[in-house]
Formats: C-alpha cells, structure tokens, sequence
C-alpha cells in the first residue's frame, strides 16, 4: 500500500456488484505511476458487492474497503470513505460506474495548479452529455433550476458525482443526508470558491439506479429549506490571524 499517497479516490457503493471490478480496474488505469489510493464504502449491499472489493485486494494494494454495518445512503458512504482517506486531496465518483476516472487527472490538475485563485476548494464535474433517460434528465434539470435560483450557487449540475476536493474543507461542512448534492452552496457560504468542468458521462453498465424523480423530488423540498437555512444562520469571519 502506498504510505504516503497524493490523491484519495472515495467512492459509496450500495448494490453494485456487477460494476465494482469495472470501476477499480478503471480507477487503477487512470492513475497509473501516481501515489493514491481508492477507498470503498460498501453501504451495507444486500448483493456481492462486499465479497467482489474484498477479492480485488489482492490485484490492487492501492484499494481499501470501508463496510458500513447498517445501509447509511450515499452522503454518509461518501463521507466515510473520506474520513478514512489518507491524502489532502480527495476525488469523488459514483459508484454506479457513469463517472469516468479518466476525467480525474484533469480535475486533480486543475485544483493544485499554482495559479488557482486563492479559496478554491473543489473542482467539480459537469455532464455535458448525459447518457441518461429523457425523463430522469427532465427530473434533474427541474430539480437544478430551482436549486440555482434559490441558492445562487452558479451550479448547472449538482448530481455529478465527479469532484476533486480538498479533505479538510470536506470533512468541514455540515453533514445531513444528501449534502453531497449542496456542496457548491456550502462551500460558497464559507467563502470558498468552486470550479466546474465539462466531464464524460458513461450509460449504466449493470444494476439500476436507486433514486427516482418523484423521490428526488420530496427529498429536495426537505433539503433546500435545510440547506437555506444554515446558509442564513452562517457567520463568516473572513478568515481568521494569530497575533
């Protein structure tokens, strides 16, 4: 295992046996000759996918597999995984295999560069070709419309699961259910920058999704209200100096 690695790749798997050996193999491909690790949460998969991760241990030293006891959702996998990540720089994907790794390396790229403004936080993934159903693609522009209007949080794509971030700055902000989909808002009312790139987006290879738009639906209603009202509560210091 690498001891001392650059870059994290955390990724929340529920169900995804089918896509898991895939996806790793993906992961390892992109970032050949650096130092990083991929770090999996299995949240409590009722399929292989527990038994699938554990048996790539051997073919990859670099990945590590984090299993929840009880099924969390995909925030707190997320989270978990993150919490376990040993590197300053994280990396995000979905588990479900339609974020591409090789998108990575310029994400990564684009957060540590020497000229980035000061405060950028994440570099985060925007799906210029969605390779998904006319009507979830429907739900997530309905859902994103009022979100950007009502967050003002310049986000075209909130449900991208790609993302480069700084860990602390992670690890940082408040933790609800789905804050994985507010992290744009969040950042932005610590006064932190985000930056979007155009990124691949691949069709689902194997098992379905788990999220509906009718659900997404009554889910966001909840998180909006709870998303605006932290940022009205927030206080920022604009940075703070020891004399």
């Amino acid at each position: 295992m690498i001891q001392t690695p650059e870059f994290s790749i955390c990724v929340p798997m529920h169900n995804e046996a089918g896509n898991a050996e895939q996806l790793v193999s993906e992961i390892a491909a992109a970032l050949e000759g650096r130092a990083y690790e991929m770090v999996i949460t299995d949240d409590a998969s009722t399929d292989d996918t527990r038994a699938v991760l554990a048996g790539l241990k051997d073919t990859y030293p670099q990945l590590r597999v984090i299993s929840h006891r009880q099924n969390a959702g995909q925030s707190r996998a997320l989270r978990t995984a993150i919490q376990h990540a040993r590197a300053p720089i994280v990396g995000t994907l979905d588990g479900d295999g339609q974020n591409d790794p090789a998108d990575l390396p310029a994400l990564y790229r684009s957060l540590t560069r020497a000229d980035a403004r000061e405060g950028l936080a994440m570099v985060m993934g925007r799906r210029a070709s969605r390779k998904d159903s006319a009507w979830k693609k429907f739900g997530s522009s309905f859902a994103n419309s009022i979100r950007k209007r009502l967050l003002r949080d310049d986000c075209d794509d909130s449900g991208c699961g790609i993302k480069v971030i700084k860990r602390d700055v992670f690890l940082a902000l408040p933790y609800f259910d789905h804050m994985h989909r507010y992290m744009p808002a969040l950042m932005n009312a610590e006064g932190l920058k985000v930056e979007f790139l155009n990124v691949n987006h691949r069709e689902r290879g194997a098992g379905k999704s788990k999220y509906t738009n009718f659900g997404r639906l009554i889910d966001a209603l909840s998180d909006l209200r709870g998303v605006m009202w932290l940022i009205r509560r927030r206080r920022n210091p604009g940075g703070a100096d020891e004399i």
